[in-house]
């Protein structure tokens, strides 16, 4: 009893500890691989089901991308075969809502059966193929609801991604703001209907941010961020304040290694983090892939940035079985 005594004291002051304080060591990501399936293309964005016994995640080559699903029966992943609400249009970017009632997903597939995959339509330039708007499946039973695309007010423009879902079914995601600039956007979810998005204001103006994975309780979010079209995209975190946002707080070295850190998820313990990169794999399975630059799954705990929160830290299900 008196250890929880002491655990409990000291989250709650660790904002007020001084800097020398604090255990600084940093994390160290560990690769994620359902299945044990080494694929030499590139996985990203898992979601996991409630439970953490499913998980979805997107899987791409050069010639599309699919939404995987793979399950833990008996405490093994079994082997990733394509969702089945995927495989015909270019899917991605699956996230689960908190309760595993709906999952939402970006694709380029038209709105209307008989039409053609999504065009992109950047910097006055038509790209083929290479639009995305975000479409939800709803639980239904073990399996799911035909794809239904989210209204226009969501998906405004032919960029619309990375969705995350918050508790309350709202909806983070990466979208075009009123300057025409993809940003981060919040689509409320009230009364049955998703209400125009606002941007999310994290970082300065010149900041360019992607993948949101926003906490079941909105208290922090984490998300890929650079400043220059040169820079790599690196992981950071921000914390919700009674005026908006945290500035953002970078992850460290030892979390974005490799030439990019993308598809911020969070495990279904609210407090793993799970991203893709290229960093390198570690010596046992480098071997196993074909190709040494396809991006992998990882995770890692945030535990040393989210020690702030102290007991206003959302708590896992019991179901909860994380990794």
């Amino acid at each position: 009893m008196w250890q929880q005594m002491i655990c409990v004291v000291l989250l709650a002051i660790w904002p007020l500890l001084p800097s020398s304080s604090i255990d600084r060591s940093p994390a160290v990501p560990t690769v994620f691989v359902p299945g044990g399936d080494m694929h030499a293309a590139d996985d990203a964005s898992p979601a996991f089901s409630p439970d953490g016994n499913t998980v979805y995640f997107m899987r791409g080559t050069d010639s599309g991308a699919v939404v995987m699903a793979a399950h833990r029966v008996d405490g093994r992943w079994s082997t990733p075969e394509v969702a089945p609400f995927s495989g015909q249009w270019r899917d991605g970017d699956p996230a689960m809502a908190p309760d595993g009632s709906f999952l939402l997903f970006a694709s380029n597939r038209p709105a209307s059966k008989d039409g053609q995959a999504l065009d992109a339509i950047r910097k006055g330039q038509r790209l083929v193929g290479q639009g995305m708007n975000v479409w939800r499946v709803d639980r239904k039973g073990d399996g799911w609801s035909e794809p239904v695309r989210l209204p226009d007010v969501v998906n405004s423009c032919t960029s619309s991604f990375a969705p995350s879902i918050a508790a309350d079914n709202s909806v983070y995601y990466i979208g075009c703001a009123p300057d025409g600039v993809l940003r981060p956007l919040r689509s409320a979810y009230e009364h049955g209907q998703y209400q125009a998005p606002y941007v999310v204001a994290v970082g300065d103006k010149d900041a360019q941010i992607r993948d949101v994975a926003i906490a079941p309780d909105r208290s922090f979010m984490v998300f890929s961020i650079k400043h220059e079209p040169s820079q790599p995209y690196r992981l950071a975190i921000a914390f919700h304040t009674d005026d908006n946002w945290s500035m953002p707080q970078d992850l460290g070295d030892a979390v974005n290694g490799g030439t990019h850190n993308m598809g911020s998820q969070l495990g279904c313990d609210h407090r793993t983090l799970y991203f893709s990169s290229d960093r390198a794999l570690p010596a046992s399975l480098s071997g196993k892939t074909s190709s040494a630059n396809a991006d992998h799954i990882w995770r890692v705990s945030l535990a040393p940035w989210l020690a702030r929160l102290g007991d206003r830290l959302v708590a896992a299900a019991a179901v909860c079985m994380a990794g």
